[in-house]
């Protein structure tokens, strides 16, 4: 498990390092093509909410697949988010049509290094292995998106950094930082309660369905880490994906709101 995060984990950073490259270059002469005055841009809610056109640029998708509805920059200035929509992200992260790919990912890994060994092989245990990720990735999905938010009044978009406010190293230390850092529903940066705790709740709910031999403190500390870990490695890819759809497909440089 811990090889596939770090696998993505490179993977992420290598995609971000050459595409930021590629962005500071071009920036200058895109920026000088964009107009001055805010961009004004509408969420879920009907609510306006200004943001400051950049190449800052989030899509709603990444590479068209996954969700990254959830992504806006840090100049966008949105109202706080209703239960409902708390509620819709989480779903819609937990039922879209790309969110089968991690676990399956993840599935044929773990039956690989066999790391649950009373789920045997075979097509009969990789479907094992593979609903068992499913659930705890969905488990994971409503607590850190939709029940810890909730109670704690904690704001689920990422706010991104962007290369106007930093180089890649510091955009990288911001993205990594998300994973106990958030914004509350009153805009303000706070100890992000929904992540730590949510993963490590969803974590230990998973010892109600994997086998009793795997129901041990180890193991529950090992899904909370692969939880935080997932998280964190898609923080730093909403990060660095708009300069790498910039760098590599030329995409758009205005920066919508979230809107699930």
């Amino acid at each position: 498990m811990r090889k596939f995060l770090w696998l993505a984990f490179s993977i992420a950073v290598s995609l971000a390092y050459l595409s930021s490259l590629d962005l500071l270059r071009a920036q200058q002469t895109v920026s000088a093509d964009l107009p001055g005055a805010p961009v004004p841009q509408h969420s879920s809610t009907g609510a306006t909410a200004i943001s400051t056109p950049s190449t800052n640029q989030q899509t709603k998708r990444i590479l068209g697949i996954f969700p990254n509805f959830r992504a806006v920059g840090t100049d966008t200035h949105l109202p706080p988010q209703p239960v409902k929509e708390k509620f819709i992200t989480a779903s819609q992260d937990s039922f879209d049509y790309s969110a089968f790919v991690l676990p399956a990912l993840l599935a044929g890994e773990q039956q690989a290094t066999n790391s649950t060994p009373e789920f045997y092989q075979e097509e009969a245990g990789y479907a094992r292995y593979f609903w068992h990720t499913y659930l705890d990735q969905t488990s994971e999905n409503y607590w850190v998106e939709f029940i810890g938010p909730v109670l704690t009044r904690e704001d689920t978009r990422y706010y991104t950094l962007g290369p106007a406010k930093g180089g890649k190293l510091k955009r990288m230390g911001y993205a990594l930082s998300r994973a106990v850092v958030t914004r509350n529903d009153a805009g303000t940066d706070t100890f992000n309660i929904s992540e730590v705790v949510g993963a490590g709740a969803a974590a230990g709910l998973s010892n109600l369905y994997y086998p009793a031999s795997e129901r041990n403190f180890t193991n529950t500390a090992d899904r909370w880490e692969v939880n935080i870990g997932v998280d964190a490695v898609t923080f730093i890819v909403r990060e660095f994906w708009p300069d790498i759809n910039h760098a590599l497909f030329h995409g758009p440089n205005v920066l919508p709101a979230a809107n699930p």
